[in-house]
């Protein structure tokens, strides 16, 4: 078994819908204020189009099992981004798909020359920030710029120089 990461595409947008709701309702984070009511995961691939952005599909044997992207912060003034919809469905945890998608944004955000790295994240998503932790992302007490998804409890940053 192994994996592939590419662009997302327009076809991708029904399947990784599917994945990051799932995901979230199984970590009981299905709430209001999160990317599950945002309508904007139902449609990444029309967001993930400006050159500062990105959105990587993870392909476990030819079968999408995930994404992660990165954009810039909404309202926020400083050249940071933020690490988006990081998710993988609950078959591809744990064989360093993650890890390979972690690797890809922090490489772009790096390339399109970002100062820093910002992610929202669930108390509950140990996994996910374990990864974070281990890439070298730090905890902070207060949200960056303008999300929208005010129900996310933890946020850490990754300065990048």
């Amino acid at each position: 078994m192994h994996h592939l990461l590419r662009l997302i595409q327009e076809s991708d947008n029904a399947p990784l819908s599917r994945i990051i709701k799932t995901s979230l309702e199984e970590l009981g984070c299905a709430l209001e204020g999160t990317v599950y009511t945002d309508e904007g995961t139902n449609h990444l691939f029309d967001f993930y189009q400006d050159e500062r952005t990105a959105y990587y599909i993870a392909e476990w044997d030819g079968k999408v099992v995930g994404g992660s992207g990165i954009a810039p912060i909404p309202n926020q003034t400083e050249n940071y981004c933020e690490l988006q919809r990081m998710f993988l469905h609950k078959a591809a945890r744990g064989k360093g798909i993650g890890q390979s998608l972690m690797k890809k944004c922090l490489d772009f955000a790096a390339g399109a020359r970002y100062d820093l790295v910002y992610i929202e994240t669930f108390e509950t998503m140990t996994q996910a920030r374990k990864l974070y932790e281990q890439s070298g992302f730090q905890y902070i007490d207060h949200q960056l710029g303008d999300t929208g998804h005010f129900s996310c409890g933890v946020k850490m940053i990754l300065p990048l120089k």
